[in-house]
């Protein structure tokens, strides 16, 4: 099976993601943990995406395929995986040839959004209030067409992100099954 989850910075993405690899037990990719981790190499390639995400903007889409693409390639991907954060552009969707079964869109405002990053314990450096501001617009500009994408495709399914964790966790697990 393979899942997509898309959302707005702050949607419970991550949460989800880990919740339902350990029920479904599929593995659970996010590309934001990704490029966090890319970012912190001492390589030109680093710095690069470090300063991209620090300043909220979207890597081009042919850097964030090849990354995703890499990383799908590996053995534990194969038979299906929960993918977080991708795609992010119609560009990506429609170069991204896997057969998804399911997309959730974990739809919350952009104020729930706001609110809930603030509340975070681990402070990161790509969610200074000026860098969640780009990404929450460029989500609206750039990713909200990635969701019609997948509407015409037949699996897109929207869900209420600001319900507890565990009523989405149990509407999401309701739709697969």
């Amino acid at each position: 099976m393979k899942i997509i989850l898309i959302g707005i910075q702050g949607a419970g993405k991550s949460t989800q993601g880990n919740l339902l690899s350990e029920k479904l037990k599929l593995p659970y990719l996010s590309t934001g943990h990704i490029f966090r981790d890319l970012a912190k190499e001492k390589t030109p390639e680093g710095r690069y995406i470090k300063e991209t995400i620090n300043a909220g903007y979207l890597l081009p889409d042919e850097k964030t395929l090849d990354v995703v693409s890499g990383y799908l390639l590996r053995p534990e991907y194969k038979d299906g995986y929960i993918l977080d954060g991708f795609p992010r552009t119609t560009v990506q969707a429609n170069a991204f040839k896997e057969n998804i079964d399911f997309v959730f869109y974990l739809k919350v405002s952009d104020k729930e959004a706001l609110w809930r990053i603030s509340g975070r314990d681990d402070e990161r450096d790509d969610e200074t209030l000026k860098a969640i501001r780009k990404r929450i617009e460029l989500f609206h500009e750039v990713t909200l067409p990635v969701l019609e994408y997948y509407k015409e495709k037949g699996v897109f399914i929207e869900i209420n992100g600001e319900q507890s964790i565990e009523d989405i966790n149990k509407e999401i697990l309701s739709k697969i099954s």
